[in-house]
């Protein structure tokens, strides 16, 4: 069982979480992708950014919990929502957009680079990915929960080549800088049967 499978300990992340938010990086998005996309967000959590981005896309939350996916679908009880691994993303649809905020730290190295090259498996041509990731090095566990620290030159070494890079840039979300987030692209022309190695 998860850490967020227990519906107390997603009680107290809620509380914790209370307050913020992924807006500022929702209006970068918005700089590169139009209006109307269908976008796949990685992890939903309590929704707060799902709501945000729904507000100009056409939206999909998806979660590894059920315990996040039943409590946003009592109040949106119309919500297309998916059960998914952020590292599998198991799922025969396709996006224009992949986005998360403060998740795929949840996973080892080794498990973000399979996450991305599964990324590439579910996201149209010219498709756009949006994460955001706690700046640093090392890893800690906390009550159970991995958390993992990156640098932008790390993820860099792990992002497939046929994704480009259109921003990156290190924000502040409790201290000063203590964050970045990444803006990718898919460069090639046709993903969807892509034949990748994944462990």
């Amino acid at each position: 069982m998860g850490f967020f499978d227990e519906k107390k300990n997603v009680e107290e992340y809620m509380r914790m979480a209370d307050g913020y938010d992924g807006k500022e990086l929702i209006e970068k998005l918005q700089k590169y992708l139009p209006s109307g996309k269908n976008v796949l967000e990685i992890g939903m959590g309590p929704g707060v950014d799902l709501d945000l981005l729904s507000n100009n896309y056409e939206v999909t939350g998806s979660d590894l919990s059920l315990v996040f996916i039943d409590l946003y679908r009592e109040k949106h009880p119309e919500a297309d929502l998916l059960l998914l691994d952020a590292v599998k993303l198991s799922t025969s649809r396709t996006f224009d957009c992949l986005y998360s905020n403060k998740v795929l730290h949840h996973l080892t190295g080794e498990q973000l680079e399979d996450s991305f090259l599964n990324q590439m498996k579910i996201l149209e041509p010219g498709g756009l990915v949006l994460h955001s990731f706690w700046y640093g090095e090392g890893s800690e566990k906390i009550e159970d929960l991995l958390f993992t620290y990156y640098k932008p030159d790390d993820i860099l070494r792990l992002i497939p080549d046929d994704f480009e890079l259109l921003e990156m840039e290190r924000y502040t979300e409790f201290e000063k800088e203590d964050s970045f987030y990444i803006i990718l692209k898919n460069k090639i022309s046709s993903c969807y049967n892509c034949s990748y190695d994944i462990k």
